[in-house]
């Protein structure tokens, strides 16, 4: 009882403390809330819908059901999770955050997986996409394509490396459909692909409206996260408890070598990965690597504004958010250690040699190709599609609630 009533004035005061800043910095909250609304729908908005929508249509269909099957020898052994598991890895990662939790609790709510898997599941699966990675970080903070090559390896090499060592979090699940593999494991995936789509009786425009109205509802819960952690950050700054925080981590950065300019990048970081990465990339007493190492782990840790997406996802189902929590401070250390270790095999050996035809192709992302043009195209029209995308959200709205008066 006490415990709760500490938790309440503790809310209580940081509400507090929140209106008054907000008040206080009037000016300053408003560029850090355009910043956040700006992200949201020239990037987030644009390049994450058609990723919710098709995935939304997928799993209707029973496409998701037949990946399961398929991959389930796969991801059971490794993972300790359902076959469907790798179809949540794969779009986290294409479509970036917060996707995974997304998935992941909707196939929690349809029953496929266990408490303890989907919590299993959500810890690696939620991840930066690769043109976040090398569009946005990589080329558009750091002017260094070749920077994204070790960035990307050092953050999907920490994301396997927390579902390997997640595998033993929880109770041990039972191995399915054991019996059934074999020489028999694609009649199963085809007969499980019918049975699914036989069984969710929605035709094809009442599923597709759906998707579109679920998905959009995640993505405006997003943007307002994105929204008021980008002022929380700001007026953090300008209430010095960003450098006071960053005192501690002074100790940290020296014991570790690292310039001590780079304490108040990290703990931005730490509530907004897009801030952080931008201030580490203009601190100019680091090094390159000392900049790709902390950046690996803010990318890792994902940042309180993701995790707040998450948590807010989470909560509509019975998976737990501590084990997700712990995962990306483990991201964050495994991906700071693979920065260091690929450092000289990889950027120093490919990149920094007047030799580079033996280097790893990141030719996409350069400047005048075609990712980096998409990118940039994807910038200029994020706000024309996410108008043109809510209005006509607005209208099935405006017209599901007519009907259903």
């Amino acid at each position: 009882m006490f415990r709760s009533k500490l938790k309440t004035i503790f809310l209580a005061i940081c509400s507090i403390i929140l209106a008054g800043s907000l008040i206080s910095f009037p000016q300053e909250s408003l560029e850090a809330s355009i910043r956040g609304l700006n992200m949201w729908w020239e990037i987030v908005f644009p390049s994450l819908l058609p990723f919710f929508i098709v995935s939304e249509m997928l799993i209707g269909f029973g496409v998701v059901k037949f990946i399961g099957v398929i991959l389930e020898p796969f991801m059971r052994p490794l993972f300790k999770v359902p076959g469907v598991g790798a179809f949540v890895w794969a779009m986290g990662m294409a479509s970036g955050f917060p996707a995974g939790a997304k998935l992941t609790a909707r196939m929690r709510q349809e029953g496929q997986l266990t408490q303890i898997e989907a919590e299993r599941l959500v810890s690696f699966t939620n991840s930066s996409n690769p043109l976040f990675i090398f569009g946005a970080v990589a080329v558009g903070f750091f002017h260094n394509p070749h920077l994204g090559v070790i960035l990307a390896l050092a953050h999907y090499l920490g994301n396997i490396c927390v579902g390997i060592i997640m595998r033993f979090y929880g109770n041990e699940t039972p191995d399915k459909v054991k019996d059934k593999q074999g020489t028999f494991i694609l009649k199963n995936a085809l007969s499980s692909l019918h049975q699914t789509r036989i069984k969710d009786k929605r035709p094809i425009g009442k599923l597709l409206g759906d998707a579109v109205n679920s998905s959009i509802q995640t993505l405006l819960m997003v943007g307002g996260f994105i929204i008021l952690f980008s002022v929380i950050n700001k007026l953090l700054f300008h209430l010095h408890i960003t450098a006071a925080l960053a005192k501690g981590f002074d100790i940290i950065l020296s014991g570790l070598s690292f310039p001590e300019m780079l304490s108040i990048p990290f703990i931005s970081g730490l509530f907004e990965i897009t801030l952080g990465s931008d201030l580490t990339s203009s601190v100019q007493d680091a090094t390159l690597l000392q900049q790709a190492i902390i950046t690996s782990f803010i990318l890792g840790f994902s940042g309180f504004s993701v995790q707040a997406q998450v948590a807010s996802i989470l909560a509509q189902t019975d998976i737990r958010f501590k084990p997700f929590f712990f995962a990306r401070i483990a991201q964050g250390l495994f991906a700071s250690v693979f920065a260091l270790i690929l450092w000289k095999p990889i950027y120093i050996r490919f990149y920094q040699t007047e030799q580079p035809s033996n280097a790893v192709p990141v030719s996409f992302f350069e400047e005048g190709t075609f990712l980096h043009s998409y990118f940039n195209k994807l910038m200029e029209m994020g706000p024309l599609i996410t108008i043109f995308t809510l209005s006509i959200y607005v209208l099935v709205l405006y017209n599901r609630l007519r009907k259903s008066h």
